[in-house]
């Protein structure tokens, strides 16, 4: 799997893809596919990830306590209607 790296558009290939589902890791390792030859591995923190389209990583892999904030924003519009 490639995602791409926000900060220099380099394309990251990951070595083990179920670590960027994971919301409980931070970081994958990955090597760069910036110039000529392969790059070594290198620790990326998942939030300087995305996919090659432009559209950000989802939250369920990113944060283990995504359905405890979206169940919270929800009941809060529910109490302000």
């Amino acid at each position: 799997m490639f995602l791409k790296h926000k900060q220099t558009d380099d394309l990251i290939e990951l070595i083990r893809i179920e670590d960027v589902y994971d919301p409980c890791l931070t970081e994958v390792m990955g090597q760069s596919h910036s110039g000529e030859e392969m790059q070594d591995p290198t620790i990326y923190p998942k939030a300087d990830l995305m996919f090659p389209s432009g559209e950000n990583l989802p939250l369920c892999w990113l944060d283990p306590n995504y359905r405890i904030k979206k169940t919270a924003s929800k009941s809060t519009r529910m109490s302000m209607s």
